[in-house]
Protein backbone atom coordinates (compact mmCIF):
# COMPACT_ATOMS: atom_id res chain seq x y z
CA UNK A 1 0.00 0.00 0.00
CA UNK A 2 1.20 3.59 -0.60
CA UNK A 3 2.08 5.88 1.63
CA UNK A 4 -0.10 9.06 1.49
CA UNK A 5 0.39 12.21 -0.46
CA UNK A 6 1.32 14.06 2.48
CA UNK A 7 3.58 11.86 4.59
CA UNK A 8 5.61 11.41 1.49
CA UNK A 9 6.10 15.06 0.12
CA UNK A 10 7.83 15.01 4.29
CA UNK A 11 9.78 11.86 3.44
CA UNK A 12 11.12 13.62 0.27
CA UNK A 13 11.85 17.02 1.56
CA UNK A 14 14.01 15.98 4.93
CA UNK A 15 17.12 15.09 4.61
CA UNK A 16 17.21 11.98 7.01
CA UNK A 17 14.63 9.14 6.79
CA UNK A 18 12.35 9.59 9.40
CA UNK A 19 10.02 6.67 11.12
CA UNK A 20 6.92 7.04 12.01
CA UNK A 21 4.93 5.19 14.25
CA UNK A 22 1.84 2.89 13.13
CA UNK A 23 -0.36 4.17 15.87
CA UNK A 24 -1.97 7.53 15.42
CA UNK A 25 -1.45 8.65 18.92
CA UNK A 26 2.06 10.39 19.57
CA UNK A 27 3.77 9.47 22.86
CA UNK A 28 5.89 12.19 24.16
CA UNK A 29 9.16 10.58 26.16
CA UNK A 30 10.91 13.17 28.56
CA UNK A 31 14.29 12.45 29.49
CA UNK A 32 14.77 13.55 33.27
CA UNK A 33 18.18 11.81 33.86
CA UNK A 34 21.24 10.36 32.50
CA UNK A 35 23.05 7.64 33.94
CA UNK A 36 25.89 7.67 34.34
CA UNK A 37 28.93 5.26 35.57
CA UNK A 38 29.53 6.56 39.00
CA UNK A 39 32.63 3.99 39.68
CA UNK A 40 35.93 6.05 40.57
CA UNK A 41 38.60 6.28 38.17
CA UNK A 42 40.91 3.57 38.67
CA UNK A 43 44.39 5.05 40.47
CA UNK A 44 46.84 5.74 38.89
CA UNK A 45 49.77 2.90 38.31
CA UNK A 46 52.10 2.84 41.02
CA UNK A 47 55.58 3.80 39.84
CA UNK A 48 58.16 0.85 40.39
CA UNK A 49 60.18 3.33 42.34
CA UNK A 50 57.45 5.13 44.25
CA UNK A 51 56.43 3.28 47.78
CA UNK A 52 52.99 3.19 48.83
CA UNK A 53 52.90 5.52 51.61
CA UNK A 54 54.95 8.26 49.69
CA UNK A 55 54.00 11.78 50.40
CA UNK A 56 53.56 12.63 46.73
CA UNK A 57 51.18 9.69 46.31
CA UNK A 58 49.20 10.55 49.28
CA UNK A 59 48.82 14.13 48.11
CA UNK A 60 47.84 13.14 44.72
CA UNK A 61 44.99 11.17 46.07
CA UNK A 62 43.73 13.84 48.62
CA UNK A 63 44.08 16.22 45.48
CA UNK A 64 41.31 13.32 43.56
CA UNK A 65 39.19 13.25 46.53
CA UNK A 66 38.85 17.32 46.84
CA UNK A 67 37.59 17.29 43.10
CA UNK A 68 34.67 14.72 44.29
CA UNK A 69 33.18 17.09 47.66
CA UNK A 70 29.75 18.30 47.88
CA UNK A 71 29.26 21.97 47.45
CA UNK A 72 29.83 24.60 49.89
CA UNK A 73 28.03 25.01 52.69
CA UNK A 74 26.72 28.40 54.11
CA UNK A 75 29.04 29.04 57.15
CA UNK A 76 27.32 31.23 60.12
CA UNK A 77 28.00 34.87 60.24
CA UNK A 78 31.11 35.57 62.64
CA UNK A 79 29.80 37.39 65.07
CA UNK A 80 27.68 34.17 65.69
CA UNK A 81 30.49 31.85 66.21
CA UNK A 82 31.44 31.30 70.10
CA UNK A 83 35.29 31.57 70.70
CA UNK A 84 37.15 29.88 73.50
CA UNK A 85 37.42 32.15 76.66
CA UNK A 86 40.98 33.59 76.57
CA UNK A 87 42.54 31.39 79.25
CA UNK A 88 43.98 33.04 83.25
CA UNK A 89 47.35 34.45 81.60
CA UNK A 90 46.17 35.59 78.86
CA UNK A 91 43.30 37.36 80.18
CA UNK A 92 45.99 39.12 82.92
CA UNK A 93 48.02 39.90 80.44
CA UNK A 94 45.54 41.48 78.34
CA UNK A 95 44.11 43.50 81.57
CA UNK A 96 47.71 44.35 82.54
CA UNK A 97 48.78 46.24 79.39
CA UNK A 98 45.49 47.83 78.87
CA UNK A 99 45.74 51.35 79.38
CA UNK A 100 42.19 51.68 80.94
CA UNK A 101 43.67 50.38 83.86
CA UNK A 102 46.95 52.57 84.38
CA UNK A 103 45.28 55.11 86.15
CA UNK A 104 43.90 54.68 89.56
CA UNK A 105 43.27 58.60 90.47
CA UNK A 106 41.07 59.45 87.51
CA UNK A 107 38.66 56.63 86.87
CA UNK A 108 36.32 58.26 84.31
CA UNK A 109 39.19 58.96 81.89
CA UNK A 110 40.89 55.95 82.28
CA UNK A 111 37.84 54.16 81.25
CA UNK A 112 38.09 56.64 77.58
CA UNK A 113 41.54 55.47 76.93
CA UNK A 114 41.65 52.58 74.44
CA UNK A 115 41.74 48.95 75.68
CA UNK A 116 45.00 47.91 74.05
CA UNK A 117 47.75 50.16 73.58
CA UNK A 118 48.11 52.08 70.62
CA UNK A 119 49.67 50.33 67.43
CA UNK A 120 52.47 51.63 64.27
CA UNK A 121 49.60 52.75 62.34
CA UNK A 122 47.76 54.69 65.18
CA UNK A 123 51.39 57.09 65.53
CA UNK A 124 51.84 57.06 62.16
CA UNK A 125 48.84 59.04 61.79
CA UNK A 126 49.32 60.95 65.28
CA UNK A 127 52.88 62.11 63.66
CA UNK A 128 50.92 63.76 60.40
CA UNK A 129 48.00 64.71 61.74
CA UNK A 130 47.67 65.55 65.34
CA UNK A 131 49.61 68.93 64.81
CA UNK A 132 47.18 70.38 62.42
CA UNK A 133 44.43 69.56 64.56
CA UNK A 134 45.62 71.49 67.94
CA UNK A 135 46.48 74.18 65.71
CA UNK A 136 43.26 74.43 64.22
CA UNK A 137 41.73 74.42 68.22
CA UNK A 138 44.14 76.51 69.76
CA UNK A 139 46.33 74.28 71.89
CA UNK A 140 50.09 74.17 72.37
CA UNK A 141 51.41 72.02 69.74
CA UNK A 142 54.37 69.91 72.63
CA UNK A 143 53.70 66.75 72.98
CA UNK A 144 50.75 66.36 75.98
CA UNK A 145 53.22 63.88 77.85
CA UNK A 146 55.05 66.80 78.84
CA UNK A 147 52.35 68.83 80.15
CA UNK A 148 52.09 68.68 84.03
CA UNK A 149 53.76 66.33 86.33
CA UNK A 150 52.81 63.14 86.89
CA UNK A 151 50.56 60.46 85.47
CA UNK A 152 47.27 61.79 87.58
CA UNK A 153 47.53 65.21 85.09
CA UNK A 154 44.67 64.43 82.89
CA UNK A 155 46.06 66.81 80.12
CA UNK A 156 49.13 64.35 79.60
CA UNK A 157 46.27 62.12 77.84
CA UNK A 158 45.19 64.65 75.38
CA UNK A 159 46.87 63.30 72.20
CA UNK A 160 45.81 59.81 72.86
CA UNK A 161 41.83 61.22 73.32
CA UNK A 162 42.47 63.74 70.63
CA UNK A 163 43.67 61.24 67.85
CA UNK A 164 40.43 58.84 68.97
CA UNK A 165 37.73 61.55 68.66
CA UNK A 166 39.15 61.48 64.58
CA UNK A 167 38.51 58.49 63.76
CA UNK A 168 35.02 57.45 62.78
CA UNK A 169 34.42 53.95 61.42
CA UNK A 170 35.95 54.85 57.64
CA UNK A 171 35.18 51.84 55.36
CA UNK A 172 37.89 52.71 53.11
CA UNK A 173 40.43 52.51 56.38
CA UNK A 174 41.66 49.49 57.77
CA UNK A 175 42.97 51.02 61.04
CA UNK A 176 39.52 52.34 62.29
CA UNK A 177 38.19 49.00 61.87
CA UNK A 178 40.49 47.67 64.86
CA UNK A 179 38.86 46.97 67.99
CA UNK A 180 40.62 49.16 70.03
CA UNK A 181 40.03 52.47 68.24
CA UNK A 182 36.73 51.71 67.40
CA UNK A 183 35.25 51.15 71.13
CA UNK A 184 37.49 54.04 72.04
CA UNK A 185 36.01 56.47 69.63
CA UNK A 186 32.23 55.23 69.95
CA UNK A 187 32.98 55.43 74.19
CA UNK A 188 34.15 59.13 73.54
CA UNK A 189 31.29 60.09 71.19
CA UNK A 190 28.46 58.09 73.78
CA UNK A 191 29.95 60.83 76.75
CA UNK A 192 30.71 63.86 74.57
CA UNK A 193 26.83 64.76 73.50
CA UNK A 194 26.08 64.76 77.01
CA UNK A 195 28.54 67.50 77.85
CA UNK A 196 27.52 69.58 75.02
CA UNK A 197 23.82 69.52 76.17
CA UNK A 198 24.88 70.36 79.93
CA UNK A 199 27.22 73.15 78.57
CA UNK A 200 24.60 74.81 76.64
CA UNK A 201 21.89 74.19 79.41
CA UNK A 202 23.97 76.03 81.79
CA UNK A 203 25.33 78.68 79.79
CA UNK A 204 21.64 79.44 78.29
CA UNK A 205 19.78 79.47 81.87
CA UNK A 206 22.63 81.97 83.14
CA UNK A 207 21.77 84.40 79.49
CA UNK A 208 18.14 84.51 79.27
CA UNK A 209 17.57 84.45 83.11
CA UNK A 210 13.42 85.21 81.82
CA UNK A 211 13.05 82.74 79.10
CA UNK A 212 11.65 79.14 79.57
CA UNK A 213 13.45 75.91 78.64
CA UNK A 214 11.27 75.28 75.33
CA UNK A 215 13.29 78.53 73.31
CA UNK A 216 16.52 77.22 74.75
CA UNK A 217 15.85 74.36 73.33
CA UNK A 218 15.39 75.76 69.86
CA UNK A 219 18.71 77.75 70.40
CA UNK A 220 20.82 74.48 71.07
CA UNK A 221 19.54 72.64 68.36
CA UNK A 222 20.14 75.10 66.08
CA UNK A 223 23.81 75.71 67.34
CA UNK A 224 24.65 71.94 67.53
CA UNK A 225 21.96 69.79 65.40
CA UNK A 226 23.25 67.45 63.08
CA UNK A 227 22.75 69.55 60.19
CA UNK A 228 24.90 71.97 61.47
CA UNK A 229 28.21 70.43 62.65
CA UNK A 230 29.43 70.01 59.22
CA UNK A 231 29.80 73.46 58.64
CA UNK A 232 31.11 74.35 62.48
CA UNK A 233 34.04 71.72 61.46
CA UNK A 234 34.56 73.49 58.35
CA UNK A 235 34.85 76.98 59.78
CA UNK A 236 37.64 75.05 62.49
CA UNK A 237 39.44 73.92 58.86
CA UNK A 238 38.96 70.50 60.74
CA UNK A 239 36.83 68.80 58.04
CA UNK A 240 40.08 67.74 56.15
CA UNK A 241 40.96 65.78 58.75
CA UNK A 242 37.30 64.01 58.75
CA UNK A 243 37.04 63.81 55.28
CA UNK A 244 40.56 63.38 53.74
CA UNK A 245 39.75 62.21 50.43
CA UNK A 246 36.28 63.92 49.95
CA UNK A 247 35.11 67.36 48.92
CA UNK A 248 32.76 68.17 52.06
CA UNK A 249 30.46 70.52 50.06
CA UNK A 250 29.84 68.13 47.46
CA UNK A 251 28.90 64.84 49.82
CA UNK A 252 25.37 63.98 49.96
CA UNK A 253 24.32 64.43 54.15
CA UNK A 254 23.69 60.89 54.52
CA UNK A 255 26.98 60.70 53.91
CA UNK A 256 28.10 63.90 55.61
CA UNK A 257 26.46 64.17 58.78
CA UNK A 258 26.66 61.04 61.12
CA UNK A 259 30.94 61.34 60.56
CA UNK A 260 30.22 64.60 61.66
CA UNK A 261 28.21 64.14 64.36
CA UNK A 262 30.67 61.50 65.80
CA UNK A 263 33.69 63.74 65.30
CA UNK A 264 31.98 66.56 66.65
CA UNK A 265 31.02 65.06 69.68
CA UNK A 266 33.92 62.62 70.64
CA UNK A 267 36.11 65.99 70.13
CA UNK A 268 34.38 67.43 73.35
CA UNK A 269 34.19 64.02 75.39
CA UNK A 270 38.24 64.17 75.21
CA UNK A 271 38.30 67.92 75.72
CA UNK A 272 36.16 67.53 78.89
CA UNK A 273 37.98 64.56 80.45
CA UNK A 274 41.35 66.47 79.85
CA UNK A 275 40.62 70.24 80.92
CA UNK A 276 36.95 70.68 81.93
CA UNK A 277 34.00 72.78 81.45
CA UNK A 278 35.73 76.17 80.91
CA UNK A 279 37.77 74.54 78.11
CA UNK A 280 34.60 73.34 76.01
CA UNK A 281 33.12 76.55 76.40
CA UNK A 282 36.35 77.90 74.85
CA UNK A 283 36.54 75.59 72.07
CA UNK A 284 33.13 76.38 71.16
CA UNK A 285 32.90 79.59 71.27
CA UNK A 286 36.26 80.63 70.10
CA UNK A 287 37.91 77.59 68.01
CA UNK A 288 34.36 76.87 66.62
CA UNK A 289 33.19 80.26 66.35
CA UNK A 290 29.10 79.96 67.61
CA UNK A 291 27.24 82.68 67.91
CA UNK A 292 24.04 82.55 70.71
CA UNK A 293 22.70 85.81 68.80
CA UNK A 294 23.12 84.96 65.36
CA UNK A 295 20.22 85.27 63.27
CA UNK A 296 19.69 81.54 62.52
CA UNK A 297 19.55 80.21 66.68
CA UNK A 298 16.91 82.76 66.85
CA UNK A 299 14.12 80.78 68.54
CA UNK A 300 10.45 80.93 66.69
CA UNK A 301 8.17 83.71 67.58
CA UNK A 302 5.63 81.96 70.17
CA UNK A 303 2.67 83.83 72.45
CA UNK A 304 4.90 82.84 75.06
CA UNK A 305 4.37 83.38 79.34
CA UNK A 306 5.85 86.80 79.82
CA UNK A 307 8.17 86.06 82.89
CA UNK A 308 7.57 89.16 84.95
CA UNK A 309 9.17 88.28 88.75
CA UNK A 310 12.65 89.39 90.18
CA UNK A 311 15.88 88.09 88.88
CA UNK A 312 18.65 87.85 90.58
CA UNK A 313 20.92 91.46 90.74
CA UNK A 314 24.10 89.86 88.90
CA UNK A 315 21.12 88.66 85.74
CA UNK A 316 19.95 92.18 85.77
CA UNK A 317 22.69 94.35 85.16
CA UNK A 318 23.92 92.79 81.67
CA UNK A 319 23.59 89.72 79.44
CA UNK A 320 26.41 87.44 80.48
CA UNK A 321 28.88 86.34 77.89
CA UNK A 322 30.39 82.95 78.03
CA UNK A 323 33.54 84.03 79.12
CA UNK A 324 31.41 85.06 82.15
CA UNK A 325 29.98 81.49 83.17
CA UNK A 326 33.47 79.78 81.74
CA UNK A 327 35.63 81.64 84.63
CA UNK A 328 32.79 81.81 86.90
CA UNK A 329 34.08 80.29 90.34
CA UNK A 330 31.81 80.37 93.21
CA UNK A 331 33.21 82.27 96.72
CA UNK A 332 34.09 80.58 99.33
CA UNK A 333 31.46 80.92 101.41
CA UNK A 334 28.94 80.28 99.14
CA UNK A 335 25.68 78.57 100.16
CA UNK A 336 25.89 76.57 96.90
CA UNK A 337 27.86 74.25 95.15
CA UNK A 338 26.66 76.27 92.09
CA UNK A 339 25.09 79.23 93.00
CA UNK A 340 24.34 81.60 89.90
CA UNK A 341 22.65 78.66 88.74
CA UNK A 342 20.58 78.23 91.46
CA UNK A 343 19.28 81.85 91.09
CA UNK A 344 18.87 81.30 87.73
CA UNK A 345 16.65 78.52 88.43
CA UNK A 346 14.93 79.76 91.67
CA UNK A 347 15.15 83.80 91.90
CA UNK A 348 14.89 85.85 95.15
CA UNK A 349 11.04 86.31 94.96
CA UNK A 350 10.21 82.94 95.84
CA UNK A 351 10.09 83.18 99.47
CA UNK A 352 6.64 84.48 99.15
CA UNK A 353 5.30 80.79 98.27
CA UNK A 354 6.75 79.07 101.54
CA UNK A 355 5.05 78.68 104.69
CA UNK A 356 2.18 77.04 103.33
CA UNK A 357 0.57 73.21 104.23
CA UNK A 358 2.69 71.46 102.10
CA UNK A 359 6.00 73.05 103.43
CA UNK A 360 4.95 71.94 106.96
CA UNK A 361 2.93 68.39 106.03
CA UNK A 362 4.95 67.00 103.11
CA UNK A 363 8.26 68.55 103.19
CA UNK A 364 9.96 66.67 106.46
CA UNK A 365 8.60 63.65 105.18
CA UNK A 366 10.44 64.01 101.30
CA UNK A 367 13.63 65.21 103.21
CA UNK A 368 13.76 62.51 104.98
CA UNK A 369 13.06 59.95 102.55
CA UNK A 370 15.82 61.89 100.24
CA UNK A 371 18.03 62.26 103.09
CA UNK A 372 18.12 65.74 104.14
CA UNK A 373 19.66 67.89 104.55
CA UNK A 374 23.28 66.55 104.36
CA UNK A 375 25.62 66.92 106.56
CA UNK A 376 28.21 69.99 105.60
CA UNK A 377 31.48 71.44 107.04
CA UNK A 378 30.34 75.38 107.22
CA UNK A 379 32.04 78.11 109.29
CA UNK A 380 29.23 79.94 110.31
CA UNK A 381 25.95 78.44 111.31
CA UNK A 382 24.05 80.85 109.79
CA UNK A 383 24.98 79.38 106.14
CA UNK A 384 23.68 76.10 107.08
CA UNK A 385 20.30 77.48 107.96
CA UNK A 386 20.02 79.09 104.57
CA UNK A 387 20.92 77.07 102.47
CA UNK A 388 18.07 74.03 104.47
CA UNK A 389 15.81 77.11 103.87
CA UNK A 390 16.49 77.43 100.21
CA UNK A 391 16.78 73.88 100.00
CA UNK A 392 13.17 73.07 101.37
CA UNK A 393 11.94 76.27 99.04
CA UNK A 394 13.33 74.39 96.26
CA UNK A 395 11.93 71.03 97.28
CA UNK A 396 8.31 72.67 97.15
CA UNK A 397 9.18 74.09 93.37
CA UNK A 398 10.32 70.55 92.55
CA UNK A 399 6.90 68.86 93.61
CA UNK A 400 4.75 71.56 92.35
CA UNK A 401 3.33 71.18 88.38
CA UNK A 402 2.80 73.40 86.15
CA UNK A 403 -0.92 73.16 86.21
CA UNK A 404 -0.90 74.54 89.92
CA UNK A 405 0.37 78.25 88.87
CA UNK A 406 -0.18 78.35 85.11
CA UNK A 407 1.08 81.94 84.76
CA UNK A 408 3.13 82.43 87.82
CA UNK A 409 6.70 82.00 88.56
CA UNK A 410 7.02 78.65 90.12
CA UNK A 411 5.80 76.82 86.89
CA UNK A 412 9.30 79.03 85.37
CA UNK A 413 10.90 77.23 88.00
CA UNK A 414 9.70 74.24 87.82
CA UNK A 415 10.58 74.04 84.27
CA UNK A 416 14.30 74.92 84.49
CA UNK A 417 15.08 73.22 87.25
CA UNK A 418 13.75 69.93 84.82
CA UNK A 419 16.28 71.19 82.04
CA UNK A 420 18.81 71.26 84.75
CA UNK A 421 18.14 67.82 85.86
CA UNK A 422 17.33 66.03 82.77
CA UNK A 423 20.93 66.76 81.59
CA UNK A 424 22.81 65.92 84.49
CA UNK A 425 21.01 63.06 85.05
CA UNK A 426 22.07 61.63 81.07
CA UNK A 427 25.88 63.10 82.32
CA UNK A 428 26.01 61.32 85.17
CA UNK A 429 24.07 58.02 84.14
CA UNK A 430 26.41 58.32 81.04
CA UNK A 431 29.95 58.36 83.58
CA UNK A 432 28.75 55.63 85.35
CA UNK A 433 27.92 53.26 82.95
CA UNK A 434 31.70 54.22 80.77
CA UNK A 435 33.61 53.33 84.64
CA UNK A 436 31.68 50.29 84.66
CA UNK A 437 31.86 48.32 81.25
CA UNK A 438 35.31 49.23 80.26
CA UNK A 439 34.69 46.64 77.42
CA UNK A 440 31.55 47.88 75.95
CA UNK A 441 30.94 50.16 72.44
CA UNK A 442 29.94 53.50 72.51
CA UNK A 443 26.53 52.17 70.68
CA UNK A 444 25.25 49.33 72.97
CA UNK A 445 26.07 51.75 75.98
CA UNK A 446 23.78 54.63 74.11
CA UNK A 447 20.85 51.47 74.18
CA UNK A 448 21.68 51.33 77.90
CA UNK A 449 21.58 54.51 78.78
CA UNK A 450 18.04 54.67 76.99
CA UNK A 451 16.54 52.10 78.17
CA UNK A 452 17.88 52.99 82.21
CA UNK A 453 15.89 56.52 81.72
CA UNK A 454 13.04 55.97 79.47
CA UNK A 455 10.03 58.15 80.45
CA UNK A 456 7.95 54.91 82.08
CA UNK A 457 11.13 53.81 84.21
CA UNK A 458 12.25 57.17 85.21
CA UNK A 459 8.75 57.62 86.99
CA UNK A 460 8.79 54.78 88.20
CA UNK A 461 11.73 55.28 90.29
CA UNK A 462 10.22 57.81 92.36
CA UNK A 463 6.66 56.39 92.63
CA UNK A 464 8.59 53.13 94.11
CA UNK A 465 9.78 56.00 96.94
CA UNK A 466 5.91 56.59 97.30
CA UNK A 467 7.12 60.77 96.38
CA UNK A 468 4.25 60.86 93.71
CA UNK A 469 1.58 61.40 96.52
CA UNK A 470 3.43 65.15 97.31
CA UNK A 471 2.87 66.55 93.92
CA UNK A 472 0.89 70.00 93.99
CA UNK A 473 -1.42 69.75 91.01
CA UNK A 474 -3.86 72.28 89.79
CA UNK A 475 -7.50 71.39 91.29
CA UNK A 476 -8.95 70.81 87.69
CA UNK A 477 -6.59 68.52 86.79
CA UNK A 478 -5.91 66.30 90.09
CA UNK A 479 -8.17 63.45 89.48
CA UNK A 480 -6.44 62.80 85.74
CA UNK A 481 -3.45 63.26 86.47
CA UNK A 482 -3.40 60.73 89.50
CA UNK A 483 -5.57 57.74 87.62
CA UNK A 484 -4.28 58.12 84.11
CA UNK A 485 -1.39 56.01 83.18
CA UNK A 486 -0.35 58.35 80.46
CA UNK A 487 -0.40 61.67 82.02
CA UNK A 488 0.93 60.00 85.47
CA UNK A 489 4.14 58.99 84.19
CA UNK A 490 5.42 62.01 82.54
CA UNK A 491 4.73 63.88 85.58
CA UNK A 492 6.38 61.77 87.89
CA UNK A 493 9.26 61.74 85.51
CA UNK A 494 9.78 65.86 85.03
CA UNK A 495 9.51 65.80 89.18
CA UNK A 496 12.63 63.33 89.24
CA UNK A 497 14.11 65.07 87.18
CA UNK A 498 13.57 68.23 88.98
CA UNK A 499 14.86 66.79 91.92
CA UNK A 500 18.23 66.22 90.36
CA UNK A 501 18.39 69.63 89.03
CA UNK A 502 17.93 70.98 92.37
CA UNK A 503 20.49 68.23 94.09
CA UNK A 504 22.66 69.52 91.45
CA UNK A 505 22.47 73.43 92.09
CA UNK A 506 22.65 72.79 95.83
CA UNK A 507 25.03 70.40 96.23
CA UNK A 508 26.84 69.56 93.00
CA UNK A 509 27.30 66.23 90.84
CA UNK A 510 28.18 64.36 94.02
CA UNK A 511 24.60 64.22 95.42
CA UNK A 512 23.12 63.48 91.99
CA UNK A 513 25.26 60.07 91.75
CA UNK A 514 24.01 59.26 95.35
CA UNK A 515 20.31 60.29 94.34
CA UNK A 516 20.35 57.96 91.30
CA UNK A 517 22.25 55.17 92.40
CA UNK A 518 21.83 54.71 96.40
CA UNK A 519 18.63 56.50 97.15
CA UNK A 520 16.25 55.93 94.12
CA UNK A 521 18.74 52.78 92.49
CA UNK A 522 18.05 53.68 89.11
CA UNK A 523 20.41 50.59 88.00
CA UNK A 524 18.07 48.13 89.91
CA UNK A 525 20.31 46.17 91.75
CA UNK A 526 19.96 47.02 95.20
CA UNK A 527 18.02 43.82 97.28
CA UNK A 528 14.69 45.05 97.44
CA UNK A 529 12.23 44.85 100.83
CA UNK A 530 10.42 41.74 101.46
Amino acid sequence: MAPPAMAFQALTLTPLPLSLPSSRSRVRVRVLAVAADQTPPPPPPLSPSEPANSPSRLLRELAQRKKAVSPKKKHPPRRFILKPPLDDERLTRRFLSSPQLSLKALPLLSSCLPSAPLSTADRTWMDEYLLEAKQALGYPLAPSETLGEGDDCPARHFDVLLYLAFQHLDPSSERTKTRHVRNGHSRLWFLGQYVLELAFCEFFLQRYPRESPGPMRERVFALIGKKVLPKWLKAASLHNLVFPYDDLDKMIRKDREPPSKAVFWALFGAIYLCFGMPEVYRVLFEAFGMDPDDESCQPKLRRQLEDVDYVSVEFEKRQLTWQDVAAYRPPPDALFAHPRLFRACVPPGMHRFRGNIWDFDSRPKVMDTLGYPLPMNDRIPEITEARNIELGLGLQLSFMHPSKHKFEHPRFCFERLEYVGQKIQDLVLAERLLMKHLDAPGRWLAEKHRRMLMNKYCGRYLRDKHLHHYIIYGESVQDRFEHNRRLRNPSTTSVQQALHGLAYCVYGKTDVRRLMFEVFDFEQVQPKAV
